[in-house]
């Protein structure tokens, strides 16, 4: 989850307490001007029928479904086996992201999410397959999220270009989905000629959880990392718990070829696990310099940064 999801959980708190409403994130002016970012040009684009979504062919089978023109930069991935396609996060549900998946497969689709903060879930109730883990944030989540998410989601100066045609930033809401199954750590997933393994890497939110592809070296991390700043303040962050989760996936440095993150850009370096665990630790110790802005304090490492509560 990006800053504007906290200012948006910030408004309710203060709505449902009796205190006044605090102004949300001040954004750089020249965000939109800055994209598209370099990377994006190294990549094979697929062409789809969208004006909200840009797909990106990441390997055989695995395309990261992007959603440029809003400050979170959400990015979900579609990984494609023989019988049947998984749907890694489903976006902030502006436009129909299922729209674009059956254009990339015939195939049936489930859908597993990274963890359940609205810009990762916003298309879930287009699908009928849902994986979720068993955690009470998940099952809260899973009932929906109202419209106090469009006051920062979807403010103009949060757009880059325009909204697709018939959204309305005052009726935005997440709406309700089932769950299929409650998965459990560890657990494999059979798409036929791709095998995934799901590993809980929960500190960011209760239920995070990565996505590995041994076979192919491809780990989805997620909000875990992402290059940029990653936010690690909101009151379901649990460091301690992300500390842990960090160190898990750093082992797996040695057998990976790619990080697939969850925003910004669709492709990292599994080095950049390496950096992060000793950033964290850095950070735990004490021995981390930081910035305080915006009632946060910033950690700034090479090509992120760990965001964390002032107090």
């Amino acid at each position: 989850m990006r800053f504007a999801a906290f200012t948006s959980l910030l408004a309710l708190i203060c709505v449902t307490s009796g205190f006044s409403q605090k102004p949300g994130e001040p954004l750089r002016p020249e965000w939109c001007r800055e994209l598209p970012r370099a990377v994006y040009k190294n990549l094979t684009r697929v062409d789809v029928r969208s004006n909200w979504f840009e797909v990106y062919r990441i390997r055989p089978g695995v395309y990261a479904i992007y959603e440029p023109h809003q400050f979170e930069e959400v990015i979900s991935y579609l990984i494609v086996g023989q019988r049947r396609a998984l749907l890694f996060d489903t976006g902030l549900g502006v436009a129909s992201i299922r729209g674009v998946v059956t254009q990339l497969t015939a195939l049936p689709v489930t859908v597993l999410n990274s963890h359940t903060h609205f810009d990762h879930t916003g298309g879930n109730a287009e699908f009928s397959d849902i994986l979720n883990e068993d955690t009470p944030f998940s099952r809260k989540n899973a009932e929906g999220q109202s419209n106090i998410y469009s006051r920062d989601a979807l403010a103009p100066e949060r757009i880059c270009g325009s909204l697709p045609a018939g959204v309305r930033p005052e009726a935005y809401a997440i709406r309700p989905w089932n769950v299929s199954r409650r998965i459990p750590d560890g657990e494999h997933i059979d798409l036929g000629g791709r095998h995934l393994e799901i590993l809980f890497t929960p500190g960011h939110t209760p239920d995070s959880l990565s996505l590995l592809d041994r076979a192919n070296g491809l780990l989805f991390t997620g909000d875990t990392f992402y290059p940029g700043p990653i936010y690690l303040f909101t009151p379901e962050t649990d460091f301690a718990a992300y500390t842990k989760s960090v160190a898990r996936i750093a082992e797996l440095v040695p057998r990976l070829k790619l990080l697939l993150p969850a925003h910004n850009v669709p492709v990292a370096e599994p080095d950049s696990l390496v950096r992060l665990e000793a950033a964290v630790n850095n950070v735990r110790s004490g021995s981390a310099k930081f910035t305080v802005t915006e009632r946060h304090r910033e950690y700034a490492f090479d090509g992120f940064s760990l965001l964390l509560s002032e107090k």
